[in-house]
């Protein structure tokens, strides 16, 4: 009877569930497509009005054709390509770097494939109008989308709007470590409402550090009544004993009938998406987690980055490094440059080159400062108001001026222009294990550590982002990695 019972419960509930669906991320899909139309419009009429400075210019072709048919057609084609490649779907809009994937896909396939045909067919289309249209459409969809993505970032942080509401289901552990992860990324789609934990012991909620407490619903077989109850959009399935294949798939028809969405956290902490691979195998969808490529073609890739970034860097910096050195000398006793023992590559120790910015002899006054020393964890040595730093340097530090000469370091590739924070040799002789997989990349000028709160991060969240990095490091990452540096610099964060 209980049984029967508990399926007569669960109908009822279902039958009194309104259908709840996000309806933020439709709307925000529908603002995209009308956003990349007017982007995709603005870079072949921008092509065409530089390239032309008309509209009434025709191709050398069999027949004479207008130019402003031939950015239509072109304009038609990419923006099918944007949705032949899913680039607006409610999967990847938002957050993270795939969505910007696709659309630079999509923009490259249109442009390679109107290379291809007007070759084939004589066209004879105007190299230099397609020159102009490809970056500037790579320019004027990314940015468009950037600013897309800033206005749902404001809105979640503000208003509280552009939010999934989810319902956790697994142990108290799992849970916690889900709404945690969660909770560190401020702009995050998801915010945890509720939980349901298996097993026998009940509670009334469970405590997450830092973030309050979240209210519990019972046990897996509440979670329908636990959706109404927190007005979820999602149910995501963590760790847990009692749930298992048969039930995930059960609850997955219950919550199919209420348009609500069905996440399954595979517990794998700190690897990205590209890493993760779906393989279904005697009926089984199983991840197949691919190992991290530190070799090969993704390191040429991230050399010849290097090479050009840092040369480009140092000779545009040029008329900004003489002044700034001259300043050093006049100012304060001893060397322009500082030159301190880092531990890089495999462990291999170099000399990393900044411009100082304290006084000289600062190294043999950190035993004094030990006592007030900010750093949580101990094992790294940051003071705000740090007595050794002068004037000028504490100006070279609050824009990072200082760590311009580290892209000679690059060049002697003793580091990357990405990557993990380069350690001192006696923070490395206090790491375990896991904090030494870090020396398995260079370390880099700027990193996930660099964009997230530099000094202001404690040594917790500082290992966690370097291993995160080395875990799942590409290009397209340090790209974005490189485009978040400015912002953070401009925005002064954590730096002293």
């Amino acid at each position: 009877m209980t049984a029967v019972s508990d399926r007569l419960e669960v109908a009822a509930n279902i039958a009194r569930i309104p259908t709840k669906v996000p309806t933020w991320q439709r709307g925000y899909a529908r603002r995209l497509l009308g956003i990349d139309f007017v982007g995709v419009l603005l870079s072949v009429g921008l092509a065409q009005w530089l390239r032309f400075g008309g509209l009434g210019v025709e191709v050398s072709t069999f027949q004479a054709v207008d130019y402003a048919v031939v950015s239509l057609i072109i304009a038609a084609v990419w923006m099918a390509a944007l949705s032949i490649n899913n680039s607006r779907s409610t999967r990847v809009i938002g957050s993270g770097a795939e969505e910007y994937r696709r659309v630079w896909m999509a923009t490259l396939t249109v442009f390679g494939g109107v290379a291809i045909v007007s070759m084939l067919f004589k066209l004879e289309i105007a190299r230099g109008y397609l020159m102009i249209a490809l970056p500037a459409g790579l320019l004027v969809l990314g940015l468009f989308r950037w600013l897309a993505r800033q206005a749902v970032v404001r809105a979640r942080s503000k208003h509280g709007r552009c939010i999934t509401r989810v319902l956790v289901v697994g142990s108290p552990s799992a849970v916690r470590d889900l709404a945690t992860s969660l909770g560190r990324d401020a702009g995050s789609e998801y915010e945890v409402v509720g939980a349901c934990t298996p097993g026998p012991i009940r509670r009334s909620s469970i405590e997450i550090p830092g973030f309050g407490e979240i209210p519990t619903f019972g046990d897996e077989s509440n979670v329908v009544g636990a959706v109404t109850a927190t007005n979820s959009h999602a149910v995501a399935v963590t760790a847990t004993e009692r749930l298992n294949g048969r039930g995930i798939r059960d609850l997955s028809w219950e919550l199919e009938k209420l348009e609500i969405d069905l996440l399954v956290a595979p517990g794998v902490v700190d690897v990205a998406g590209p890493r993760l691979q779906m393989r279904p195998v005697a009926g089984l969808p199983l991840i197949h987690v691919e190992k991290p490529q530190y070799h090969g073609a993704k390191r040429f890739q991230k050399r010849l980055f290097d090479l050009v970034f840092s040369s480009a860097v140092l000779l545009l910096g040029l008329p900004l490094l003489v002044p700034v050195a001259i300043a050093i000398k006049l100012t304060s006793r001893g060397p322009v440059f500082y030159r301190s023992e880092r531990v890089g590559l495999d462990g291999r120790p170099f000399q990393m080159i900044k411009f100082r910015t304290m006084v000289d002899g600062a190294d043999k006054m950190v035993d004094k400062l030990a006592a007030k020393n900010e750093s949580e964890g101990g094992v790294l040595f940051k003071i705000r108001e740090d007595p050794r730093v002068t004037p000028v340097g504490r100006i070279l530090r609050k824009y990072s001026i200082d760590e311009l000469p580290q892209f000679i370091n690059v060049l002697k590739r003793d580091m990357s222009v990405v990557g993990p924070r380069p350690p001192l040799a006696r923070e490395v002789k206090s790491y375990d294990d896991y904090a030494k997989r870090r020396l398995l990349v260079r370390p880099g000028i700027t990193g996930l550590w660099q964009v997230s709160g530099r000094s202001d991060l404690t040594w917790e969240d500082s290992v966690r982002l370097d291993l995160f990095y080395v875990e799942n490091w590409s290009m397209i990452a340090d790209l974005l990695i490189a485009i978040k540096t400015v912002k953070a610099v401009f925005g002064h964060a954590g730096a002293y």
